[in-house]
């Protein structure tokens, strides 16, 4: 393992490794405008949601690593204190890629990357009529880091009205993930995309009590076939299944064939057992795993 002191290093080898190690990071397609009525739109990687009530948005426009010059993302919020942060999906994000360009001040990004600009309803700025969710906000704080090139500028954003595409929404008329197809900035020319064999579930431990890593038998924690993500979502259920629920589960007959291969040879049959629970929690059928792993402790 390396070790950086941002203090020993360049500050675009420092943003090379910072960009490479944090990520994906979602991405803020800003819309301002200038006092003059000039819009602009540019992308920004150091960007998110910081809270629901208020609703509040982050994001970075960093001053020139090369000149310390400030983005024209900046100087327009400080003349105009409005933006709409628009999101980026994979359908987008060559033109969002190409409005990253350093066009002189006054230049139309919606123009030279082709996307439609639309009008807003409570704030200046246009919105990205190819984004699947625009983001009206209200600048309500802006904090400037430091004065050389890399430094970040935090603008603080209140989100005030928020429109988002039909195309994107389920059943229940929230945001699909396989749908709205997002995008996210990786470190150097590299993005990821948040859809097919990307996307995964994960149950939320906020739902339960879960009982532990600790709590989950030694000879099912050190086991050579589950991984430690297998472990965390062994050790996600509220409790263990009951010796009466896990000798029913054997009686019922789902996993006579492994006790019937396996029987004589106790490593054999753990080591199966321990693949077929591998298998059911890859498709998120825990407590079936649980009942598959303590079986091998029931009646042998």
């Amino acid at each position: 393992m390396i070790t950086i002191n941002p203090k020993e290093v360049s500050v675009p080898v420092l943003h090379s490794y910072l960009l490479g190690a944090v990520a994906p990071r979602p991405i803020a397609f800003a819309s301002t405008i200038d006092k003059d009525g000039n819009p602009n739109l540019a992308p920004f990687s150091f960007f998110n949601v910081f809270s629901a009530n208020p609703p509040i948005a982050i994001f970075s426009p960093a001053r020139s690593g090369r000149t310390g010059i400030t983005k024209h993302t900046y100087d327009n919020i400080k003349e105009v204190p409005e933006v709409v942060i628009n999101v980026v999906n994979y359908n987008m994000v060559q033109q969002v890629s190409l409005a990253s360009t350093e066009y002189p001040k006054g230049i139309n990004e919606f123009t030279k990357a082709g996307f439609t600009p639309i009008a807003s309803e409570m704030v200046k700025p246009f919105r990205v009529k190819e984004s699947p969710a625009q983001l009206e906000c209200i600048v309500k704080q802006v904090i400037e880091l430091g004065e050389k090139g890399g430094a970040g500028n935090l603008i603080i954003c209140e989100v005030v009205l928020m429109h988002i595409s039909e195309d994107v929404l389920d059943a229940n008329k929230l945001i699909d993930p396989h749908k709205i197809d997002l995008v996210a900035r990786m470190g150097g020319n590299w993005y990821s995309r948040s859809n097919g064999d990307a996307l995964f579930e994960v149950a939320k431990p906020i739902l339960n009590l879960g009982i532990g890593i600790d709590r989950i038998p030694e000879y099912i924690r050190k086991s050579n076939v589950l991984s430690a993500n297998n472990l965390g979502q062994l050790g996600n259920v509220e409790k263990l299944p009951s010796d009466e629920e896990v000798i029913a589960y054997k009686k019922s007959g789902a996993i006579n064939e492994a006790f019937e291969l396996y029987g004589k040879s106790l490593p054999k049959l753990e080591e199966h057992l321990h693949h077929v629970a591998k298998g059911l929690l890859e498709n998120n059928s825990v407590e079936e795993a649980w009942k598959v792993l303590l079986s091998f402790h029931h009646g042998i």
